[in-house]
């Protein structure tokens, strides 16, 4: 006989059903809020969940009785990693092992990948991609995860194991995956996540224009769907930053991502905000805040647990120890190559060699070399791509090895280089604002180049170090930054904004909002450019026998300027020679320039007291005879009575150096560096005695000088095109601009050193940026800014100059003659129609200054580029 059928299964009783029911909403719920980057509130409904289960504690005896284990194993699998996102790594990997039993088939890819992604957190790297690899097939054979976003999101977390150990190929390819999923699926915060780490790979390998730009559009995402992940994508951007010397930039990010991990209490991602920081302090030559973070992201790490992580903080702590001024270099060797060993054992083979590195020299500095080649040795020994950091640390601590073994033709050639590798870098960044950054990556190898060839008392062999590590964004190719309709707003927001702050100044009152809503949008153009991709190739500077030839030529007289341990020292190209000159203090003439300009700001145009205003001319005597006797007295001997070209160094970009007495009525033009002097003299060859297109004549507004210097000017130059008032627009100037012969800007002007990009003149409907500068198609030859002190410059590393005066040399100007102080309306309109009157004559810009400069003895204006 058949057996009787079984008797039906006993339904569930109406209050497990009931429970299981408030159970699966608290889950649904905890995830909400582990989503909104609430991981305390996510415990909360987590725990609550399975307290309806009735599972009170990680008690593995109370799993026999909970009811509903599949579900109870998935909420404590969730709160686990909660737990782990509040800093209770281990905690949470002890929720997993209680878990496991009660997992459903179904579930184990969900165990396992979660169980991939603590051990990842506390780097355990070998032992989380194992479960991963397992959790990856159980999820594509699933019928409930896969193709969902279950196994995107797993994807997503074994590309950043991947992205950590440096395997950025299989990280690309999880994370495009990941990508795929998630787009076809529509769930846009987590597509928005896998373009970010996207954006990571890309950083990783060096592109950071392409990084930059996957970044900016994850954000873009992220901000509708999870701006809750906006802090960790700013320490990754904040990385970015950092790869391309933009120190001050990436410590801004750093600072708004901690405040917000804080306030999320997301442990884990606060330590590596805290590390990003400590790292980003140590790039930016502060080794006591670096070293508190670092500190700081140490202890966090330690209590979670993340032993790998608590070594590169420890690392990043010994590496700005070595570079405080008082260190004891012994300790720092030992530990360093302890921590060497440690960091290659969680397969850290980057932070490995940093450590080795670091260790060589301090060996170096204690006078061990042998012992600092097995360690520059052991260095090289981890095989793959070494960071660009790795790669100049490497060959900086090779130079100074070399050093210290007497060969100087070697350490030199090491510097070489490595300064070879940061122009490669260089190469690929189209923003002139990242070309002029990177000049931080390599600044340790310049100064030790520069101090080689200075203790060798070589005068070609120190032209040649300068002319390759300053002012090398000069030799990268200009490029336009990227357009898109969203930036063409932008801009022309901001000359709104522009235009109704400046209205507001005059009116005597401010307008907070405006100014607020003006910074956010400078921002937002800022970064844009930042994403113009370079077109790879990078001209090589002069040689001496070139700039030699180019100034005997035309009779000039080339002086290039340098500091080194607080002296000032000049390489002196004359009548075919070059000489090695060691001048004074450079503090002292440093500290003079910036007194000189700020006396020459406090008399521009103003009535002050007879007694103050005796006090503050006598200050300027006082700096004008410090500058002489620090930097012209050493060098009359070989200045003759020529022409001059100055090639100066820091603050010393300011001086008007018309105003020296040694210099008065002297033909003086200023560069930062011979080879840009080259290359603008070049440009201006042949120079015409009148321009063969019409000039280029605007009269800013709010400017009482303006009209009358314009209209006076007009004269000299029958047919110029000329803009006034409300005809001197933006969009008109920029027009008259495009390759012009000859242009005259008579208006207010403003240096943002804090973004070169917004030092801008003002015209009728609003400001004339350094940005707009950069969208010309063919550079004006010849551009004079007559008004206020646009001629100053911040220098950066490697004397990469930023300001409105740069911004057009950068685009291929040949010479700018623009003030370093303010300047006196009635003195303007005097110096400027005797230099137009000069230059109609004939004279070159230079010679033409020089003249028209001589009738105000405080004539600030400065020829800059080529005379």
């Amino acid at each position: 006989m058949p057996a009787p059928p079984a008797p039906p299964a006993s339904p569930a009783p109406p209050t497990a059903i009931r429970a299981a029911r408030r159970a699966r909403a608290l889950h649904q719920r905890g995830l909400q809020a582990g989503a909104a980057g609430r991981p305390a509130a996510a415990a909360g409904h987590l725990r609550a969940g399975l307290l309806v289960l009735g599972w009170a504690d990680d008690d593995e005896n109370h799993g026999n009785d909970v009811r509903e284990p599949p579900l109870a194993a998935r909420l404590l699998i969730s709160l686990a990693h909660q737990e782990a996102e509040q800093g209770r790594t281990d905690y949470g990997l002890r929720l997993l092992d209680i878990a496991e039993p009660m997992t459903a088939a179904d579930d184990r890819g969900i165990l396992l990948s979660q169980r991939a992604l603590l051990l990842m957190r506390t780097w355990r790297t070998s032992e989380a991609l194992r479960f991963f690899d397992e959790a990856v097939p159980l999820l594509e054979l699933s019928q409930e995860y896969a193709d969902t976003v279950v196994l995107a999101r797993v994807l997503l977390n074994r590309g950043v194991l991947h992205l950590n150990v440096g395997a950025v190929r299989r990280a690309y390819a999880d994370f495009a995956r990941c990508q795929r999923i998630a787009t076809g699926r529509r769930h846009d915060s987590l597509a928005a996540k896998a373009a970010h780490n996207l954006g990571c790979c890309d950083m990783l390998a060096g592109d950071i224009p392409a990084a930059l730009k996957l970044f900016s559009d994850a954000e873009e995402g992220l901000r509708l769907t999870a701006p809750e992940w906006l802090p960790v994508l700013a320490t990754d951007k904040a990385r970015a930053l950092l790869a391309v010397g933009l120190t001050a930039e990436a410590i801004t990010e750093l600072g708004s991502a901690i405040a917000a991990f804080r306030r999320q209490r997301l442990d884990q991602e606060l330590g590596q905000a805290e590390l990003a920081l400590a790292q980003a302090a140590l790039a930016a030559r502060k080794p006591v805040l670096a070293r508190r973070w670092a500190a700081a992201a140490h202890q966090r790490f330690r209590r979670q647990g993340n032993d790998a992580c608590a070594y590169v903080a420890e690392l990043t702590r010994l590496r700005s120890q070595f570079r405080a001024p008082r260190r004891r270099v012994g300790p720092i060797a030992d530990e360093a190559a302890l921590l060497a060993g440690k960091l290659r054992g969680c397969g850290l083979g980057n932070d490995a060699d940093l450590a080795e590195l670091l260790a060589a020299r301090a060996l170096i500095a204690r006078g061990r070399p042998a012992a600092a080649r097995q360690r520059i040795a052991s260095a090289a020994s981890g095989g793959g791509a070494p960071s660009l950091e790795v790669s100049l640390l490497r060959r900086l601590a090779r130079a100074e090895l070399a050093e210290l073994e007497g060969r100087p033709g070697a350490m030199l050639a090491e510097l070489r280089a490595g300064l070879a590798t940061v122009q490669v870098r260089r190469g690929r960044l189209g923003s002139i604002d990242l070309q002029t950054a990177a000049g931080l990556l390599g600044a340790d190898l310049a100064a030790a180049g520069l101090r080689q060839a200075l203790a060798r008392g070589s005068a070609p062999l120190v032209f040649a170090w300068l002319e390759r590590s300053r002012a090398q964004a000069f030799l990268a190719r200009p490029v336009r930054p990227p357009a898109d309709p969203r930036a063409a707003e932008i801009i022309a927001e901001l000359r709104q904004l522009g235009y109704l702050i400046r209205d507001a100044e005059l009116n005597g009152t401010r307008d907070p909002a405006a100014i607020a809503r003006r910074a956010r949008l400078q921002r937002e153009v800022r970064e844009h450019s930042w994403l113009a991709a370079g077109a790879g190739d990078v001209t090589s500077g002069a040689t001496l026998a070139e700039v030699s030839a180019a100034a005997r030529a035309t009779d000039q007289v080339l002086v290039s300027l340098l500091a080194a341990g607080g002296v000032l020292h000049a390489v002196v190209l004359a009548g075919g020679r070059v000489r090695l000159v060691r001048l004074g203090d450079f503090a002292a003439a440093a500290e003079a320039t910036l007194r000189l300009t700020a006396d020459l700001d406090a008399v521009a145009g103003r009535r002050l007291p007879p007694r103050l205003e005796a006090v503050i001319k006598e200050s300027i005597g006082h700096q004008i005879d410090v500058l002489t006797a620090e930097i012209i007295a050493p060098l009359r001997s070989l200045l003759g009575d020529g022409a001059l070209v100055i090639v100066p160094t820091g603050a010393l970009t300011s001086i008007p150096w018309n105003m020296l007495p040694d210099l008065r009525g002297r033909p003086v033009t200023v560069c930062p560096s011979a080879s840009a002097w080259l290359t603008a003299y070049r440009r201006r060859q042949p120079a015409p005695a009148l321009p063969s297109a019409p000039p280029l004549l605007v009269a800013g507004p709010d400017l009482d000088h303006a009209h009358p210097e314009v209209i006076a000017i007009a004269s000299i130059y029958p047919g110029s095109r000329v803009l006034l008032a409300e005809s001197a627009t933006v969009g008109d100037t920029l027009r008259g601009l495009d390759g012009t012969p000859l242009a005259h800007l008579a208006a207010h002007g403003h240096d943002d050193r804090e973004n070169f990009l917004f030092s801008r003149i003002d015209l009728a409907d609003g400001p004339l940026m350094a940005y707009d500068i950069q969208q010309l198609v063919t550079a004006p030859r010849q551009v004079i800014l007559s008004a206020c002190d646009v001629g100053r410059s911040v220098a950066r590393p490697g004397e990469e100059l930023l300001g409105f005066t740069a911004a057009l040399l950068y685009v291929g100007a040949a010479t700018v003659v623009s003030s370093v102080a303010r300047v006196a309306d009635d003195a303007a309109v005097a110096i400027m129609t005797a230099y137009h009157r000069r230059l109609a004559d004939g004279a070159g810009p230079a010679l033409a200054l020089a003249e028209a400069g001589a009738i105000e003895p405080l004539s600030p204006f400065v020829c800059f580029g080529s005379g």
